[in-house]
């Protein structure tokens, strides 16, 4: 063997060993939001205990991949997948109505590694509209479906599939029935009432980040109405730098891709709160909206922005601690080991 393989050989091996030493530093991390808005009065204290439990199965479900070694694309969706089961969050089985009495649902994940993405919109008959997202993104060539072909995608790669009324709560019920009575015009949804959509990013061992997203939309809502949660960029947004996952009035969001607009700013040298707050606490109230965002950076500093009166969150470490957030509280621990 020649001088020159053999240094290429020992060149390769000191590369390969101080990736392993820096992967041996990364500590995954895994966040979550439940949604931004106005909370609840009728919030009790049962109600916020269940809710609080949510929030933590969606950690654990999620950071237990991060510790097995699994990618951050599993555990955002693990993540979101829990809370779009959970009754409590306008995502999956807890969604919203639109104006005519039905559940429109859209999702989207993305991978920062690669910058494949996935989005899905209207749906009605996905049980969890994040795993078709990822089904797009990895079993399609496409990024976005939506409506009926979205749905006959879902049944060619096996999503499952369940009756509009699987999605009904009586508490949406009940919102819808009041927004019904509210309503002043045409096109009128409640943007005051948000409070629900979900998602997730993470940061796992490889220092890969990714995020994901899902929601019912605005109560009341018409003609089909998309927000910003299936667009790439305004709701959601992960890179080799950053990932994001956003949270309400989506007009404003799509107005500022605010997803992207965080994430082009933490690559330009911005701390995550820094950059949070540009978007979330200046840009977005500028023009009249409000919401939230969660924000991972690939150091594993985070931010977790709101502009509104509560937003549900919650964080796990690298020694899986859970701590967890409705209001404007600070996070408190949920499940100390």
């Amino acid at each position: 063997m020649s001088r020159g393989a053999v240094v290429g050989i020992m060149h390769s091996i000191a590369i390969a060993r101080r990736e392993i030493l820096m992967n041996a530093s990364l500590k995954p991390t895994l966040l979550i939001h439940g949604g931004a808005g106005a909370i609840p009065e009728a919030l009790d204290d049962e109600d916020a205990r269940a809710i609080r439990a949510a929030l933590t199965d969606a950690l654990r479900s999620g950071h237990a991949l991060l510790e097995a070694g699994a990618a951050a694309l599993e555990a955002v969706v693990a993540a979101v997948t829990v809370l779009e089961d959970a009754p409590w969050f306008n995502a999956g089985h807890g969604a919203v109505y639109t104006h005519d009495g039905r559940h429109e649902l859209d999702a989207a994940a993305m991978d920062g590694a690669t910058l494949r993405a996935g989005s899905v919109a209207g749906l009605r008959h996905v049980r969890n509209p994040v795993q078709l997202a990822r089904a797009v993104m990895e079993r399609s060539p496409h990024v976005m479906l939506a409506g009926a072909g979205a749905e006959d995608f879902a049944r060619v790669v096996g999503v499952a599939m369940v009756e509009p009324a699987y999605f009904d709560t009586p508490k949406r019920y009940q919102e819808w029935r009041d927004y019904l009575h509210a309503a002043q015009g045409p096109g009128t949804a409640s943007s005051t009432n948000y409070f629900g959509t979900v998602g997730a990013v993470a940061l796992d061992a490889r220092g890969q980040l990714a995020a994901a997203t899902s929601t019912g939309g605005m109560t009341g809502k018409r003609w089909g109405r998309i927000g910003d949660t299936p667009v790439i960029g305004a709701g959601t947004y992960a890179d080799s730098c950053a990932a994001v996952s956003c949270t309400g009035w989506g007009e404003f969001y799509l107005r500022t891709c605010a997803a992207h607009g965080i994430c082009t700013r933490i690559a330009a040298g911005a701390a995550p709160d820094v950059a949070a707050d540009a978007v979330i606490m200046q840009q977005i109230p500028a023009l009249g909206g409000s919401g939230g965002a969660i924000v991972l950076a690939a150091d594993g500093r985070f931010a977790l922005p709101f502009n509104t009166a509560g937003m549900y969150r919650g964080s796990m470490d690298a020694a899986g601690v859970a701590r967890i957030a409705i209001g404007r509280e600070a996070p408190r621990v949920c499940n100390p080991r």
